[in-house]
């Protein structure tokens, strides 16, 4: 639990966030970093093999 909260107190909670703003858009940086990651995680779970599909194939 201390671990925990020692990178707790490395982040400054007491300012206001950071917004990116693109025309009549708006997001939080915290949130676009999210929604990037999710991204990244969904076409890496799109792209990559499924793990038992190469051993079927051998066998048939």
């Amino acid at each position: 639990m201390a671990f925990i909260l020692s990178f707790a107190a490395l982040i400054p909670l007491d300012s206001l966030g950071h917004y990116i703003h693109w025309g009549w858009v708006e997001i939080s940086v915290a949130n676009f970093i999210i929604i990037v990651l999710m991204i990244a995680t969904f076409i890496a779970a799109i792209t990559a093999p499924f793990p038992g599909r190469r051993r079927r194939k051998e066998n048939r």
